[in-house]
């Protein structure tokens, strides 16, 4: 079972903005490659920073609203979260080790 958890821009705020733990936010559409090739690497980073870091999945084709209000331009984009502020941006297919040392920043 995926320990990703897919938000909305009705659940964003709440499972985002408001948590405690930072919050790691694929941004992402089922027709982008990249965005596949990213999705088992988020995966794995889920359950490695668990209890740590929250991992969740925003799907920008069904919710524009917030990947408007973080103006996503290109997708996969992959943001962390801390206190409710971005402090880490990582746009594109990038290998693994690359999003872990952002959250490890943070962590």
């Amino acid at each position: 079972m995926s320990s990703v958890l897919s938000v909305t821009d009705t659940t964003f705020e709440q499972e985002v903005v408001k948590a405690e733990l930072p919050v790691l936010v694929d941004f992402w559409a089922p027709w982008c490659q990249p965005c596949k090739a990213v999705a088992p690497l988020v995966e794995e980073l889920s359950k490695e920073y668990e209890g740590r870091v929250k991992v969740v999945k925003l799907n920008t084709d069904e919710n524009p609203k917030t990947a408007q209000a973080y103006t996503i331009r290109g997708i996969p984009s992959l943001y962390l979260f801390k206190s409710g502020q971005v402090v880490e941006q990582v746009v594109g297919a990038v290998p693994k080790a690359t999003l872990a040392n952002a959250i490890n920043k943070h962590v």
